[in-house]
């Protein structure tokens, strides 16, 4: 089964960094957010990868190759303009003409839940499925009783009533066919699909998952995930082991 990134904006938050290499490209513990998606991925069985690329994709390009010294295999969709996530999708169609369902994840993301969850509920009824995750709290929480005396402090807490969208999904290929040419599938396909009930949401509690948005998400997002980067950097030899923030 195959699995698409979109790995071609241009992280305008995260300069200067993101002035020569792209967000996909970014370091953390001296491990590319890009390969780290692949090695998950590729753990999970998707091995079988398309690139959706724009921004400084030569950076990319020259890192992935063909993926085979990563254990997969890598085709490219090239966007010469910007054309949001629905339209870079509708862009690779392509290469996932010969594909019954497939998942496509933000290349800004990390998480290690089992992403083979979302394309097992994929049936008549649900054309696509998106992995949500409880809301992180950005910010620590005073919990307060009787005569507004201070109980507990809680140093941002997941907000497990409250889920948000992770950025991966599983869908199946008929979604192809009502993407936009340029525009973003989550405020153009998903609310359609909504409407109709053929959307669906799988929850991942008790999972690590983050977006890599600033400096600081790379700088905890390389404690959180200190094991599973650990891991790679042996399996690759990277000696390397700063951020890209540092």
């Amino acid at each position: 089964m195959k699995a698409v990134i979109l790995a071609g904006g241009m992280g305008k938050r995260l300069k200067p960094i993101t002035n020569v290499k792209p967000k996909p490209m970014i370091k953390i513990s001296g491990v590319s957010i890009l390969l780290w998606q692949i090695n998950w991925l590729s753990k999970y069985g998707f091995n079988e990868i398309v690139l959706c690329i724009g921004y400084l994709k030569e950076v990319i390009m020259d890192f992935v190759g063909d993926g085979s010294r990563f254990g997969v295999n890598v085709e490219y969709s090239i966007e010469e303009t910007p054309l949001g996530t629905g339209g870079a999708l509708k862009n690779a169609r392509n290469f996932l003409n010969k594909e019954q369902k497939f998942i496509m994840l933000n290349g800004d993301i990390m998480a290690n839940f089992n992403p083979q969850h979302l394309t097992n509920e994929l049936d008549e009824g649900n054309r696509a499925v998106i992995a949500v995750v409880p809301l992180p709290s950005p910010y620590g929480i005073i919990e307060i009783g009787e005569k507004n005396k201070i109980v507990r402090f809680r140093e941002k807490p997941t907000l497990d009533e409250y889920w948000i969208n992770a950025g991966v999904y599983g869908l199946n290929s008929s979604v192809l066919d009502d993407l936009p040419d340029n525009g973003n599938i989550e405020t153009s396909l998903f609310p359609t699909l909504a409407k109709t009930g053929a959307i669906k949401a799988v929850r991942f509690n008790n999972t690590l998952w983050r977006s890599i948005d600033s400096h600081k998400d790379v700088e905890e997002s390389a404690l959180e995930f200190k094991s599973e980067l650990d891991e790679i950097a042996r399996k690759y030899s990277i000696t390397n082991r700063q951020n890209d923030v540092e």
